[in-house]
């Protein structure tokens, strides 16, 4: 089944420590590029995150959010630098000494407040339940992300099935059609060269057909009609391939038609064909855009 590029996921991961969530956002684009926004301190587990987004989407411009509240008591660490505090304790006393008519005392307030005494960190997380976290809630927000992808790349495939169609009808109706083109032009060549010679004169009937063979020869489009209609069936074919992403398959059997449909217009000298040309070009030109967002 054909995806859309274009989703949103959500996953929310909790424990007692901590709750993790990702948001996943993605629209269309070339190739893979998948960018991952996180506090510094869990980058480590940046690539696991980006090997399950591409697992499930490989195509598309991809940002991944990652937020995570730590609900523990202890995700604080203080420590105490007692040598620190004892150096400092001691240069009080002996500043006191030198100079003992200057009043007060070193108090634990003042040694405690001296930089470095006392320090707080972040406490040391365990890197694997981070990771476990972290990748389950990824794991939910892509699961929301191909759900909403899939139901987007169905519609997209639904109305370019319904033009696909529309095209082949067209063709079918330029070839009913196309053989009445050598005969009317056989026609407007006779009654140009009776205009022009008179209407008494023999009008050579034979170089009338040698000139009406050779325009329907060159006029000829079964070939490119032939393709165009096969164009379509494979279009359908490739819509119903689930086994892989369909999106560049789609594209260059895009071009393919639109290239029949120039050659069509170049070659059909008639004006009922060239309008029929410009319904193709314009329906294969809004498959084209719908197919850029298919992954």
């Amino acid at each position: 089944m054909a995806k859309s590029m274009t989703g949103f996921g959500r996953g929310v991961y909790e424990d007692e420590l901590r709750t993790v969530t990702v948001e996943i956002k993605s629209v269309n684009h070339r190739y893979s590029d998948i960018t991952v926004k996180m506090p510094r301190k869990y980058q480590f587990a940046e690539e696991a995150l980006k090997a399950i987004v591409k697992a499930a989407a490989p195509r598309g411009k991809i940002d991944v959010f990652v937020n995570v509240d730590n609900v523990a008591s202890d995700d604080t660490d203080v420590t105490l630098n007692e040598n620190l505090a004892k150096a400092y304790l001691e240069k009080l006393k002996a500043l006191k000494a030198a100079f003992p008519e200057l009043s007060g005392e070193p108090s634990l307030a003042m040694v405690a407040n001296f930089q470095d005494v006392i320090r707080t960190a972040a406490a040391e997380e365990d890197e694997e339940l981070v990771l476990k976290a972290l990748t389950t809630a990824a794991q939910e927000a892509v699961t929301q992300l191909e759900s909403m992808r899939a139901a987007e790349g169905k519609k997209l495939m639904e109305d370019i099935l319904q033009r696909t169609d529309l095209i082949r009808s067209i063709v079918e109706s330029v070839e009913e059609y196309a053989p009445s083109v050598e005969k009317n032009y056989a026609v407007k060549l006779k009654e140009r060269i009776q205009e022009l010679l008179g209407d008494g004169a023999v009008i050579p009937e034979d170089r009338i057909m040698l000139e009406a063979a050779v325009f329907a020869d060159k006029a000829n489009i079964t070939e490119e009609m032939v393709r165009l209609k096969s164009h379509c069936g494979q279009l359908h074919a490739i819509s119903a391939d689930s086994s892989a992403p369909v999106g560049k398959k789609l594209d260059f059997l895009v071009q393919e038609m639109n290239r029949e449909a120039n050659t069509i217009g170049s070659k059909a000298n008639d004006i009922r064909i060239t309008g029929s040309v410009l319904q193709l070009k314009a329906e294969i030109e809004k498959i084209r855009e719908q197919v850029q967002n298919i992954e």
